[in-house]
């Protein structure tokens, strides 16, 4: 497969396609191809929907302040989650981290709550989004 072929199978499978398989999909596809189809087994409609599983990932996203994370909004919303939805997701990811044992704290996780409502706007409008800075190498 292509690298351009493997992002699509991967964005098919998964709803997104994870920023460092930009660059391995550049070099083989087997890597991306396999988590996909991991991910798809995990995150496919089962006893609980896709959509209620990647909403459940987006608040723990919150809860816990990973910025790699917060893409999971994205097949939430491929997924049919509405607004309210999504913002009642990270609501709970908020208030879960204050109860989290040394988490960060309410306060911060609000911020993580913003950028996914701010992420999941642009995406529902059809804007450029990103959900965290770009990668810096430190040697």
């Amino acid at each position: 497969m292509t690298p351009e072929e493997t992002g699509r199978y991967m964005d098919e499978k998964m709803g997104f396609v994870p920023r460092m398989f930009n660059t391995i999909n550049q070099v083989t596809d087997g890597p991306g191809k396999t988590f996909a189809d991991f991910y798809a087994s995990i995150f496919s409609d089962g006893a609980l929907s896709k959509k209620t599983k990647e909403l459940i990932f987006t608040a723990i996203a919150v809860s816990w302040k990973s910025p790699r994370c917060l893409v999971h909004v994205i097949p939430a919303i491929k997924s049919g989650a509405t607004q309210g939805e999504i913002f009642e997701a990270v609501a709970v990811g908020m208030i879960a981290a204050g109860f989290v044992p040394g988490g960060p704290g309410i306060p911060y996780a609000f911020e993580y709550a913003l950028k996914v409502l701010e992420v999941a706007g642009k995406y529902t409008k059809g804007e450029p989004w990103e959900y965290m800075s770009p990668p810096e190498f430190r040697g």
